[in-house]
């Protein structure tokens, strides 16, 4: 599937609104994106159906290496500080996990990165992840309570930032990350109207 502001063939809740907000919101939330899922390769994997899904940005991968990779330099040091001053060489056995965790993360996390998507419909945003452990949720725009932008100084300095859905149920929340800010600036004022709309039964 691949991002295309002007296939829908599902309603989104744009549809409230005008066609030129429906193109400009679509643009936004695609500048800067990855263009295509990645799914497992398995016939049992969750399928992605009809409508336009969008992604994250593609900052989001140097974000994470860079993160990983400052970690693993942490660690990487206090195992060698532990070596040189304290003489334990035992400290080599945890430090030696958590890099190759660390390693494992940095192969997968650009693959990783694609397989996030959120789609906007009528009356729900879809949201998935994952490609060994999938995970597919549909937040009804109605139960939506709070809709919150976080970001970190790494972040801002990649122009990303991650929204947060809130709901009733917490099994039903959802975090998106990896938008660009103006993604996740027009994606907030578009939910919020629509979830506003929803529960004033208009």
């Amino acid at each position: 599937m691949t991002n295309n502001p002007e296939a829908t063939p599902q309603a989104s809740p744009t549809d409230l609104t005008d066609d030129a907000r429906v193109r400009e919101t679509g643009a936004v939330l695609d500048e800067g994106s990855f263009t295509r899922i990645i799914e497992p390769r398995s016939d049992a994997r969750l399928p992605l159906g009809d409508g336009t899904w969008h992604q994250l940005a593609r900052a989001y991968v140097w974000v994470q290496i860079i993160s990983t990779g400052a970690s693993a330099l942490v660690v990487l040091a206090v195992a060698i500080g532990l070596q040189l001053w304290l003489d334990q060489p035992w400290t080599w056995i945890p430090a030696g996990i958590v890099l190759l965790l660390c390693l494992i993360s940095l192969a997968i996390t650009p693959r990783q990165a694609r397989s996030y998507g959120y789609q906007l419909r009528r009356d729900d945003l879809v949201f998935r992840r994952g490609i060994l452990w999938q995970r597919m949720v549909a937040v009804p725009y109605g139960r939506m309570q709070l809709i919150d932008i976080t970001h970190g100084p790494l972040d801002r300095g990649f122009g990303i930032a991650q929204l947060k859905l809130v709901t009733a149920a917490a099994s039903t929340g959802v975090t998106i990350p990896g938008l660009t800010q103006k993604a996740a600036e027009s994606l907030r004022d578009t939910l919020v109207d629509v979830a506003e709309t929803r529960r004033t039964g208009l």
